[in-house]
């Protein structure tokens, strides 16, 4: 895992936590953590060289990014490029949060720390990532989706410019976010306990789908797979709170779609709008973060604004719910109601469970005759011992 195992590190009384390979470089909650990356070979030269034929220009304003295992042969590729290109910057791999505030004109984000030094900021800069593609060189584009990207894989030895569309997958996300919008049922997916904020932002999310008038669950299944998640079909879809890395988890091969928090508050947060910039990280949505807007006030459903799915074309609804709302009808009127029943009024997985045909081992107590035991069937399905085989 990317991740720090804190919980299983806890669970033995340690002090401290050593993490050997792959690093989202996430802060942790309590204890003090040291990185081994693990150093990984690179062709510095071959890499340089394919760095000047990706820049030509000499006057290129470039950030050098690098996955974890190759930081070790950054201070070499510096020395070799620095002199050619007097407007190159690299990142540095810095470990936790920032002692304070950031300067301005400095990015401390997925664990790199570089100076902007471009008149415009990032936006006249272009990205160079050391890595292979995967998670980390994702997350960095969508997020800086402003910069073009180019890469070179020290596997392979090969530089290109990513032919990533990064429009086409914000344009992914951005469905996604239409159908958190009709979503009635959330299944909040626990995918990190070492991140710092985690147990924040879980009740952010909470409180966020009660005003937006949603139910949620909260599960805790480890990795998620799409096994796991068929067990809960009365719920429309999942947010995945995890590290940054793991929050663009592709939802193709599951049976209900899985967002991002930031996402989600696309789609419950009116007071907040799509800018162009996407966050990965769940933190920023926090109070006191750079990126956190508050919810407007409630409206009463009378004053509400008509709301249309884009989706399915339907009306929905488009107000706030006030959180200090009684979320059941008062009733002064004693009356016998059926369990069931009562429980689907109020709870779309209980009114999902009641139109099931079958709802699991029921005891039945005095309906079914008493019985000796018998031994069942032996043998696997495909040939049970009582079966008769068929002959070739």
């Amino acid at each position: 895992s990317c991740c720090v195992d804190e919980v299983a590190a806890e669970h033995v009384g340690a002090e401290a936590v050593l993490h050997y390979g792959p690093a989202c470089l996430s802060p942790c909650r309590k204890l003090p953590v040291l990185h081994i990356f693990g150093q990984q070979p690179l062709d510095v030269g071959r890499c340089a060289e394919a760095f000047r034929e990706l820049y030509p220009d000499r006057q290129s304003r470039v950030v050098v990014l690098s996955d974890v295992v190759y930081a070790h042969a950054m201070g070499e590729l510096e020395q070799r490029l620095c002199p050619e290109y007097p407007n190159i910057v690299f990142s540095r791999v810095v470990c936790g949060d920032p002692p304070g505030p950031a300067p301005p004109r400095e990015v401390w984000r997925f664990g790199r720390q570089f100076p902007v030094e471009a008149p415009g900021g990032l936006q006249d800069c272009a990205m160079f990532y050391v890595g292979a593609e995967g998670l980390a060189l994702t997350s960095f584009m969508l997020t800086w989706n402003c910069c073009p990207f180019s890469s070179f894989d020290p596997a392979t030895g090969c530089g290109r410019r990513e032919t990533l569309n990064v429009n086409r997958a914000l344009m992914r996300r951005l469905y996604l976010v239409e159908r958190a919008r009709d979503a009635r049922v959330v299944g909040i997916l626990v995918g990190t306990l070492g991140v710092v904020g985690y147990l924040a932002v879980l009740q952010h999310l909470r409180e966020l789908l009660q005003q937006a008038g949603k139910r949620s669950y909260t599960l805790a299944v480890g990795k998620p797979n799409p096994a796991k998640l068929a067990n809960f079909l009365e719920v429309d879809i999942f947010v995945l709170v995890a590290c940054a890395q793991n929050s663009l988890l592709d939802s193709s091969d599951f049976y209900r779609p899985i967002v991002t928090p930031y996402e989600l508050e696309l789609a419950c947060n009116p007071a907040r709008e799509w800018t162009g910039n996407y966050l990965t990280d769940f933190r920023d949505l926090l109070p006191g973060a750079c990126a956190h807007i508050e919810l407007p006030p409630a409206v009463p459903a009378a004053e509400a604004v008509p709301d249309i799915s884009l989706i399915t074309g339907e009306m929905r609804a488009a107000h706030l719910c006030d959180p200090l709302a009684p979320q059941l009808p008062p009733s002064t009127t004693l009356a016998c109601r059926d369990q069931t029943r009562a429980l689907a009024e109020i709870s779309p997985a209980a009114s999902f469970l009641e139109s099931r045909s079958w709802r699991g081992l029921e005891q039945q107590l005095g309906q079914t005759p008493v019985s000796k035991a018998v031994q069942g069937r032996r043998g696997i399905a495909i040939a049970y011992e009582d079966e008769g085989r068929k002959q070739p």
